[in-house]
């Protein structure tokens, strides 16, 4: 098993929250804008990248068509789409039931919000609108830059989603010494919650003190 399998596996297994993940990312990596339409869902994967652009959601039926994938958090990037919606309940029943993939993480908005808050999908976005993009070919001259700049920093980065949001773990980071970060939180969590539910501490004695750690 390689390392990005491996520290899936482990977020998975122990379900680890967005939270800690970011903590162990020295409180960064969250997808700013992004929002769960449904609750109390946990997803954590290997980012599969596409993009929607010039109002236009072409892009992403076709790579949907082109490369299809299965297991990974679709990230679709809205990109000059002017507000519009980039997918409805149609493409996202395609992404998740069909191709099987365990999630869908959209910068922009979504549609059909009725029907994906009844199916109870795994979706996380950047809001909802009734007005979606076009399905017309587009021109991405004037955008191909930018869009390799976010594919590389997206494509085969893990996303963890939850409740509180989303947190991408940069490529650099899907280290040994990474997995090892999360398996010290999920510790240290422990450890506090020990000190405050059984020992009666209080959180400044806890966390700021860590007063526990006189005791070893």
């Amino acid at each position: 098993m390689d390392i990005t399998k491996e520290i899936i596996h482990y977020i998975r297994k122990n379900r680890v929250s967005t939270t800690e993940v970011a903590d162990c990312l020295g409180k960064s990596g969250a997808l700013e804008g992004v929002f769960p339409l449904n609750r109390q869902h946990f997803a954590a994967g290997e980012i599969q990248y596409l993009y929607a652009v010039q109002s236009s959601n072409w892009t992403v039926h076709e790579e949907l068509d082109k490369n299809p994938v299965s297991d990974k958090v679709i990230l679709i990037d809205a990109i000059d789409v002017d507000g519009r919606a980039i997918i409805g309940d149609i493409v996202s029943k395609y992404i998740l039931l069909y191709q099987q993939n365990a999630a869908i993480v959209c910068t922009g908005k979504m549609r059909d919000a009725h029907i994906l808050v009844k199916e109870n999908y795994p979706i996380w976005c950047g809001g909802v609108s009734p007005v979606g993009c076009f399905n017309t070919p587009v021109k991405q001259a004037p955008f191909e830059a930018a869009i390799e700049k976010r594919r590389e920093m997206f494509q085969g980065a893990v996303a963890v989603c939850d409740d509180s949001g989303v947190v991408v773990i940069p490529k650099h980071e899907l280290t040994e010494a990474f997995l090892k970060k999360l398996a010290a939180i999920e510790e240290q969590e422990d450890i506090w919650y020990d000190c405050i539910d059984r020992k009666k501490w209080s959180t400044y004695k806890t966390i700021c003190l860590k007063e526990y750690l006189r005791e070893s």
